[in-house]
């Protein structure tokens, strides 16, 4: 079994191949090659963690064509899709606005959209998000990035290339969180006792 990660697959949605310069010529081959891709990768016991933004319509019609146990994140889009969750409890494993998932030790914060930070990214924890298109230019300094299928070769992507990209980005934490906390402590103790005038 495997885990397996994506989000924004827009089945079904004309208007996307203009928005975002998806290289199909109709809806329909970017539908059946974005299906055929995920169903070469995800097989029927793997978890899938989808990020948001099924598909406007047709659900029912789309869901039974991915394979995988799957998890679904909220986008903006997926409103058909949550009132079909409603009757169809068995269609994911939940469905959430948010999700921190644990692969081992590593902790990862799963969601739609981009955070600047999120849960334990000072721990370094990783955060995968969509939403973007591969609109969000990728900061080295972060462990995050877009793992929509406009990033990834319109297929999802796996845990171990997941630890691969992470693995080549130096992480700089931009909020009060460093990795050198006794100076901090002493920064803090000497900004108690100074006196203002």
């Amino acid at each position: 079994m495997s885990i397996w990660i994506s989000g924004d697959y827009h089945l079904g949605h004309r208007n996307i191949l203009k928005y975002c310069n998806r290289p199909f010529k109709t809806v329909e081959e970017m539908d059946n090659a974005i299906i055929g891709n995920h169903n070469d990768l995800v097989k029927p016991n793997d978890d899938f963690y989808f990020l948001g933004d099924l598909c406007f319509k047709h659900t029912a019609k789309y869901l039974p064509l991915l394979n995988g146990r799957m998890h679904f994140i909220r986008g903006n889009h997926d409103h058909e899709t949550e009132l079909y969750y409603k009757t169809n409890r068995d269609a994911f494993v939940w469905m959430k606005d948010v999700y921190d998932l644990r692969v081992g030790s590593q902790r990862i914060w799963l969601s739609h959209y981009p955070h600047k930070v999120w849960p334990n990214n000072h721990h370094g924890a990783w955060h995968l998000f969509g939403h973007c298109h591969g609109s969000l230019a990728d900061d080295p300094n972060s462990l995050s990035f877009d793992a929509g299928v406009d990033c990834h070769n319109y297929a999802p992507i796996s845990i171990d290339e997941i630890a691969t990209i992470m693995a080549k980005k130096t992480f700089k934490p931009i909020d009060h969180h460093t990795n050198d906390d006794k100076r901090q402590r002493e920064e803090r103790k000497v900004q108690e006792n100074t006196i203002t005038v």
